[in-house]
């Protein structure tokens, strides 16, 4: 194969990749706690012989997670929490331990502080978090320390990876983490807010604008390649 088409093949490649994180944005823009993704690219260089020029490519090699703050909303929940600053919720899931920024929790018949979808939400210390359902509305400090009349009974705890680059979207708006996590020690959060996305639409949009006009150019190119290759492959079998 030609090395022009070798290399822009790579290329859409790559922003086919950046469409999709692109537009999964867009798509979650109002979903609460969700981190923008964005795609990371690397350069590959190939040496094709001393009388030959490198070969150079674009490889869309990660992704790349935004860990900027969304705009704290107020709601009024009791059990509706908001994280100012770094860190995650940390859950217990089926499919091992997950992070998160959305906030939005509930109590389990047995007591424990859990998402929507029973997912457990972990303390400081990694375990889950019972709160007495008798023991009227729970009060949330800045650190995550829950009290019923004045009496802490747990603390939320608000974990980061050691190596932000680890995060894994695991769909939705939660991650998972290929390395080690620590507590956060000095964590903010607020009751009765939610955090929204931290997606700006219209950056967004004019991004995507941006790719698939890259992305059309280089079909272009691919399609008169194309029909460059049919034009000598006819003259030659003449």
């Amino acid at each position: 194969m030609d090395n022009a088409v070798y290399a822009t093949l790579n290329r859409q490649a790559g922003l086919m990749q950046e469409m999709r994180a692109i537009a999964n944005n867009i798509a979650n823009a109002s979903t609460t706690g969700f981190r923008k993704e964005g795609v990371i690219f690397a350069e590959y260089v190939a040496s094709l012989g001393e009388d030959e020029p490198a070969l150079a490519m674009a490889d869309g090699v990660a992704r790349m997670v935004d860990l900027r703050n969304g705009t704290l909303a107020p709601t009024g929940g009791a059990l509706d929490i908001a994280i100012e600053g770094e860190g995650f919720f940390r859950l217990a899931t089926p499919e091992g331990d997950r992070l998160t920024r959305a906030g939005s929790f509930t109590l389990s018949p047995e007591g424990e502080l859990v998402t929507a979808d029973g997912a457990a939400v972990l303390d400081a210390g990694a375990a889950t978090i019972v709160i007495p359902s008798d023991g009227g509305r729970p009060s949330i400090a800045r650190d995550g320390t829950v009290s019923l009349n004045g009496v802490p009974v747990a603390q939320i705890g608000i974990y980061a990876p050691t190596d932000p680059s680890s995060l894994i979207h695991a769909g939705g708006t939660r991650f998972s983490v290929e390395g080690p996590l620590e507590a956060v020690s000095d964590p903010r959060m607020f009751q009765g807010f939610l955090e929204g996305s931290n997606v700006e639409p219209v950056q967004e949009i004019a991004r995507m604008i941006e790719v698939q006009r890259a992305y059309e150019m280089g079909q272009g190119f691919l399609d008169r390649e194309d029909s460059r290759i049919r034009a000598v492959i006819e003259a030659l079998g003449r």
